[in-house]
């Protein structure tokens, strides 16, 4: 039987046959292209008529910078365009917001003519682990997500998707695959031979292998006589935070709101004290009003004594505010990505030429004394130099070599006893490193050791 449809490649951002059609290149990208070139030409020496569609798909469904570069290279630039689909993979605890998802969509469309197809998306229906392996999605990913790890979240998920591709214009959001809906678990058949399934709990079938509720979404969806219903508030998240003694403490400044359908959304939080101070170690309860919804809700302080000095360390804003970059400033940015996030958002570093890059912070009014530095890595590795630093105010800096190992594979690099007399310090990372370098920093701290 003939194909209706061929993918040249899978999500080829890395190019492919390594290494001659690696990405990113030496050579402008002349290789992939002309192996991207000769696979579709193939198709079509086969299919003379033109019944077969083509399609090129990337990861990183929500990077519209990232798909304008990779197919302005491929297209303007090398010519290749002999195809009739680019295919997008979009998990949302992955690949940025459902706003974002649109946005690509919409202008990669227009801008190439082509028709677009989500051709990855899952959803989880629950946290749950049902084999030995861990999981790649669990409650940090449900968060990031903005849909609750229900089968309902994974319905509404999937709805969302669908909407999103009815959206763009001139009906050029063709379509969606869900990938892997049957692949719960069963011992025997993980990810390779000896090893379990990191997807059990994002398939569309229960552990005992009975289909989900979730799969009526393909036909309600569509039904012209179903019955809109519109979610309201189902509950709102409580958040906890920690802090030191007489330093105030910045409160979140949006919080977690659950809808009656199981997608969330991050809604603005007015607090009855925004920068409280607590005079003593121990647990302390804020309130705040949620905007828009006008419902209260409640943030747990946990005053300790050892309290982070830098501001933004841990990126939950998604942003780099307080942080001073030099050298490759194109090569950072915030990023809101579970595996490369510890929690809502992480530093994140990658070019696609070789790069060096300072990513520091100065901090003053600090009491006399020794302080330690600490930050959190994960990342591919092979870089030239990398290491976290911290200088006091008598101008001696002290560093430790950062080392990576793979993926979502985090590790805390620290550097202590370093004495501050007249009360500044400067903190950062600084790296050296080759084209394609990736991986991310969360978690930075400065504190005063007892």
């Amino acid at each position: 039987m003939t194909p209706q449809m061929v993918q040249v490649g899978n999500e080829v951002k890395s190019g492919m046959l390594w290494p001659i059609g690696k990405l990113p290149s030496t050579d402008g990208d002349k290789a992939f292209a002309d192996l991207m070139r000769s696979g579709l030409k193939a198709v079509r020496d086969f299919d003379a008529e033109h019944n077969i569609q083509l399609m090129v798909h990337l990861p990183d469904g929500g990077d519209n910078a990232f798909y304008q570069s990779f197919f302005d290279s491929l297209i303007k630039k090398h010519g290749v365009n002999d195809f009739d689909i680019i295919g997008l993979s979009y998990y949302p605890f992955w690949h940025g917001t459902l706003e974002q998802l649109q946005t690509n969509l919409n202008d990669t469309s227009k801008r190439y003519n082509k028709d677009v197809i989500v051709v990855e998306t899952a959803f989880g229906y629950t946290n749950e682990n049902f084999d030995e392996m861990k999981n790649c999605y669990g409650k940090a990913e449900e968060r990031i997500g903005g849909f609750r790890s229900t089968v309902q979240g994974q319905a509404s998920g999937l709805r969302a998707v669908m909407e999103r591709l009815a959206n763009v214009p001139g009906g050029k959001g063709t379509g969606m695959f869900y990938w892997e809906p049957d692949w719960y678990a069963v011992k025997g058949a993980g990810w390779k031979t000896g090893e379990g399934n990191e997807w059990d709990n994002l398939a569309m079938f229960d552990k005992n292998g009975k289909a989900l509720e979730s799969w009526n979404v393909y036909t309600m969806v569509s039904d012209k006589n179903g019955r809109t219903v519109m979610p309201a508030v189902k509950e709102v998240d409580d958040y906890t935070t920690t802090g030191g003694v007489d330093i105030p403490i910045t409160m979140p400044e949006k919080v977690m709101v659950a809808y009656t359908d199981d997608h969330t959304e991050n809604l603005p939080v007015t607090w009855d004290n925004p920068k409280p101070v607590f005079h003593a170690i121990g647990e302390y309860t804020v309130k705040g009003t949620v905007q828009g919804i006008h419902q209260s809700t409640i943030c747990k302080v946990k005053v300790i004594k050892k309290a982070n000095l830098l501001q933004n360390g841990n990126f939950e804003k998604v942003t780099l505010d307080g942080w001073k970059i030099t050298g490759s400033k194109g090569a950072v940015d915030a990023v809101s990505k579970a595996g490369d996030s510890l929690g809502q958002g992480s530093l994140h570093y990658w070019a696609d030429k070789p790069f060096e890059f300072t990513a520091s912070q100065e901090v003053t009014g600090l009491k006399p004394g020794k302080y330690t530095a600490t930050v959190s890595a994960q990342g591919g590795g092979g870089q030239l130099e990398y290491r976290l630093f911290i200088i006091g105010d008598n101008g001696e800096k002290k560093t430790v070599d950062i080392k990576d190992t793979k993926w979502n594979e985090w590790h805390i690099f620290e550097i202590k006893d370093v004495e501050i007399h007249k009360g500044t310090a400067a903190v950062g990372i600084e790296m050296k490193a080759p084209a394609g370098t990736w991986g991310s920093v969360d978690d930075f701290e400065l504190y005063l050791q007892e």
